[in-house]
């Protein structure tokens, strides 16, 4: 199979996907502990903020099949979709968490993060694609 054009082998797979994976693994992590110290000057949503910043780049990362020409509109909604409602996910398992609640103002962090950092792609996007198509010599179809 990896020989076949258009197949994804496992490794593929896990190398488009595992990163976002990760991250998914360490919030649930992070949400499993009853008290977590975060370093001075952080606030609670600064940190769901930046979590979700990150997950949102690196699920918009494993849609667009980890290319620049991936990168689109619809591959943007779709990470921002699957961000936000892992944030209502870990959001609901912190009610089993003891010394833990759910929170909207921490989902809202979370779903901004997610947007911020999906749009800051979607925005530097076409730049790249035209820069690495111009660095390759190609300028595109005739």
């Amino acid at each position: 199979m990896d020989h076949v054009p258009g197949v994804l082998t496992w490794r593929r797979r896990a190398w488009i996907w595992g990163p976002a994976v990760l991250q998914m693994t360490v919030i649930f992590v992070l949400s499993s502990l009853r008290d977590i110290e975060l370093p001075a000057g952080i606030s609670d949503h600064t940190a769901h903020f930046s979590g979700y910043a990150l997950l949102g780049a690196l699920v918009l990362r494993a849609l667009a099949g980890a290319t620049w020409s991936g990168v689109t509109l619809p591959a943007a909604w779709r990470a921002w979709l699957i961000s936000a409602v892992y944030g209502v996910t870990d959001e609901f398992h912190q009610r089993f968490v003891d010394g833990r609640w759910p929170s909207v103002g921490d989902w809202l962090a979370d779903a901004l993060g997610a947007a911020a950092a999906i749009a800051a792609i979607v925005a530097v996007a076409p730049f790249i694609r035209r820069a690495t198509t111009s660095a390759k010599g190609y300028g595109g179809p005739p």
